[in-house]
């Protein structure tokens, strides 16, 4: 069973400290939010889950193994990553760009297969973009490519996906189509997920786990019913927060008071 642990990280970026002795495990079957304020860290404590930053104190394990000690190809095989900019600067068409979520799986000198290819033509259909995929990358929208980068990842086939704000650049209906696959994937298929975000409501219908960083290296972390509070909300935005009772749960909201005349 692939796990994903801290123990005890603590982790820093210029000078600002980001988390202090995060003690977490992320098991299969568990889609967990990360939430934070702009500039609070979110980006360098994904960083350092995927292994490509080393934690100041501490360590991040994948099944028990220190993640900055395995081989690179051995993680690309297990764990994906979303970045959260995507920009496409060299010439591609959209399914050789897809296809790029094969290469962590090819031997030195090996070619995508037929199956690869009908794996990265189903992943670009998923995103409602099977009639682009000879389009160069250099001409999409900002929201095509965001989908496209999402459908590599699905090609790429991951037990474990970090994504970070996968929502960005997408209207309502491909934040909800990308949040439902990845929830997929999660509850149906068995990996895990953390994705960074900022959409509250998004982490209360899809998340089953959230771990809020407030800065100074304070986080709380637990199931998203028992973290999405308007107090714990009001202290991680600095912003007033109410909530309405929904037939899907608790779902959240700025709050100000309306002046008196």
């Amino acid at each position: 069973m692939t796990t994903l642990s801290c123990e005890h990280v603590g982790l820093t970026i210029s000078s600002k400290r980001v988390v202090d002795n995060l003690d977490l495990q992320i098991r299969p079957g568990e889609f967990w939010g990360l939430m934070g304020a702009n500039g609070i860290g979110k980006t360098t404590l994904m960083r350092c889950l995927a292994g490509l930053t080393r934690a100041d104190a501490g360590r991040v394990t994948l099944d028990g193994q220190d993640i900055g000690d395995l081989p690179r190809r051995v993680v690309a095989r297990r764990l994906g990553m979303l970045q959260q900019h995507t920009a496409y600067i060299f010439d591609a068409t959209v399914l050789q760009t897809a296809l790029i979520g094969r290469h962590p799986h090819l031997g030195p000198w090996g070619r995508e297969t037929p199956e690869d290819i009908a794996k990265a033509r189903r992943a670009i259909a998923s995103m409602d973009m099977a009639t682009l995929e000879q389009r160069s990358v250099t001409e999409l929208s900002g929201g095509e490519a965001r989908r496209l980068a999402f459908a590599a990842l699905m090609v790429q086939e991951p037990e474990i996906m970090l994504l970070d704000e996968p929502s960005n650049h997408l209207d309502l209906r491909h934040q909800v189509s990308i949040m439902s696959r990845i929830g997929d994937e999660v509850y149906g298929n068995g990996r895990l997920a953390v994705a960074a975000m900022h959409d509250v409501n998004l982490a209360a219908t899809f998340c089953s786990h959230v771990l809020m960083l407030f800065g100074n290296g304070e986080w709380q972390a637990g199931s998203a019913i028992e973290i999405l509070t308007e107090e714990r909300l009001e202290r991680l935005y600095q912003c007033p927060v109410g909530s309405v009772e929904t037939p899907a749960g608790r779902r959240f909201h700025p709050s100000f008071e309306k002046s008196s005349s």
